[in-house]
């Protein structure tokens, strides 16, 4: 029987990658996206029949409420959710205005969580919830204090669901991710960071980075993809860190 997933973050970045991936397997998709038409040009793109998109603030509650009710008729049981949500954005944590430093918390946090409450009931015994947080879960970069806050949220909420999940045997793992090269890359300047001197001269001329380059999305789909089939069946509460061997330097 083909399996079901949905992938809520899959306009662009991590996540278009990984519905392309879980596509080109066979699973049938339903995808999230904020822009309606990045999302289905992402949509008309994938390989396969039955896939289904869908525009998606997760930041609103009743928004994700309606969704979850549109997978209930739509698609029905489904066998693995794989959240890749995310913003960037620097905000100081004093002398900024409180909204644009808890946006990070409205959309990371309280949208995966609520995201969660709506599709979890949906989701099979013995599926798999795989979720991106980030190494800025325990990292501290300048300006990064709400974005590192809510990845350490969803480190600690896919742990939380890891055990209270597990009567039912739904697994719940999560990845994070080093330096990608997504649109999250670019910054308000217009610039990629990935394309900076800063980025060159701290992470690949002084071998801060030992691969000396950023993943690719791809990269971390391959991992979502691993965590939602049969090898890891014995991987729950689990973070992987994918960042190219970034933090085992100093």
């Amino acid at each position: 029987m083909r399996k079901k997933v949905i992938v809520l973050g899959a306009s662009s970045g991590i996540g278009k990658a990984t519905v392309e991936r879980f596509a080109r397997e066979g699973w049938q998709v339903l995808m999230t996206g904020i822009e309606p038409n990045q999302t289905q040009a992402v949509l008309q793109g994938l390989p396969g029949e039955g896939h289904q998109a869908r525009v998606l603030d997760v930041s609103s509650q009743a928004e994700v409420q309606q969704f979850g009710q549109y997978a209930e008729q739509h698609l029905g049981p489904f066998d693995a959710l794989i959240n890749c949500i995310g913003i960037s954005q620097s905000v100081p944590v004093v002398g900024s205005d409180f909204n644009d430093w808890n946006k990070p918390l409205e959309i990371m946090l309280y949208g995966y969580v609520h995201a969660c409450r709506s599709l979890i009931p949906l989701l099979k015994d013995g599926g798999r919830i795989v979720h991106i947080t980030s190494i800025h879960h325990d990292r501290v970069a300048y300006g990064s204090s709400a974005y590192g806050m809510a990845k350490a949220a969803v480190t600690q909420l896919t742990r939380a669901l890891a055990v209270e999940l597990a009567p039912r045997n739904i697994l719940a793992n999560a990845i994070a991710p080093g330096f990608v090269n997504t649109p999250m890359s670019i910054k308000a300047d217009g610039r990629n960071e990935l394309e900076t001197d800063w980025f060159r001269d701290n992470y690949i001329t002084y071998d801060h980075l030992p691969l000396k380059r950023a993943g690719k999305p791809e990269e971390i789909a391959g991992v979502a993809w691993f965590l939602a089939g049969p090898d890891a069946s014995y991987m729950t509460g689990s973070v992987l860190t994918v960042d190219g061997g970034l933090l085992i330097t100093f």
